[in-house]
């Protein structure tokens, strides 16, 4: 760390470390991109890309992000603006599970749906999509359904599992894997104009509340659309809902559901 953090110190501005002179670092001192930004951490220097977090977020918060393992349970309209954000955000480790491939009918809405990977496996796109964003994190694409026989296995190594399905039994099962585990989980839902977000910490069980349970095994955005603007809101949410958990600061919607109706911004908090 010596000669690694003279030279970080010496290359700093205003407690900034430019991209390209941690790029440099890594070269010079055979680490990874991710090694150096811990380094740089830990001695209070921020890398220039999270200048706009550090009024926001500590050191110590930054540092926490960068160490933790976020689970993202589908890749779709939630699934795609989740992994966005985390990225940017500086999560370390993304573990994107999803077993589809993009088909037109996602461009509407689907931040990672493009016309030129119609037929793409979603997590591909995830993964190339992060490598454009930030060298720092590392996605883990793994193209599988989530299902009662793999769900702890998938979440296992979370710090927080965020839900951007739209299974209502997939839904319960990995409330349940979390469950069992004590792991965190952030649970999201679209339909139309309208959106719900809860988080579930241990000992605590969200899965009755979920949106249409007992109905199909479809959610309702089957019946009421999915345009392009409700899944960007729910997963900013479920973001935000995540950061929380992990920096440990603020408060969750723990022991509530955030539900809202986007078409008259009608927004109510329901004790669960």
């Amino acid at each position: 760390m010596g000669e690694l953090g003279s030279y970080l110190r010496e290359v700093a501005s205003d407690g900034l470390i430019s991209g390209a002179a941690q790029l440099q670092a890594a070269v010079h001192f055979d680490l990874t991109f991710a090694e150096v930004e811990a380094a740089m951490l830990s001695q209070g220097l921020w890398p220039a890309r999270y200048q706009r977090n550090r009024r926001t977020i500590s050191t110590e918060g930054q540092q926490a992000l960068l160490q933790s393992t976020v689970v993202v349970i589908g890749c779709g309209g939630l699934g795609g603006y989740i992994i966005e954000g985390l990225a940017r955000l500086g999560v370390g480790r993304i573990i994107a599970v999803d077993p589809d491939v993009f088909e037109e009918h996602n461009l509407n809405r689907q931040v990672l749906s493009t016309m030129a990977n119609l037929g793409l496996p979603k997590v591909a796109a995830a993964s190339r999509r992060v490598s454009e964003i930030n060298p720092a994190v590392t996605l883990v694409p793994l193209q599988k359904a989530l299902s009662s026989d793999n769900a702890v296995e998938l979440v296992e190594e979370a710090t927080v599992v965020i839900d951007a399905l739209d299974n209502l039994t997939a839904r319960c099962q990995l409330a349940h894997a979390c469950r069992e585990l004590g792991i965190p989980l952030v649970h999201g839902a679209i339909a139309g104009w309208y959106g719900q977000v809860a988080t579930q910490r241990r000992g605590e069980d969200i899965s009755p509340h979920f949106m249409g349970q007992g109905s199909e095994a479809k959610g309702v955005e089957t019946t009421l659309g999915n345009p392009s603007f409700t899944p960007a809101a729910v997963a900013s949410l479920q973001v935000a809902e995540a950061c929380k958990v992990i920096v440990g600061q603020g408060e969750t919607i723990s022991g509530r559901m955030l539900v809202f109706n986007l078409l008259h911004m009608e927004f109510e908090a329901v004790c669960l």
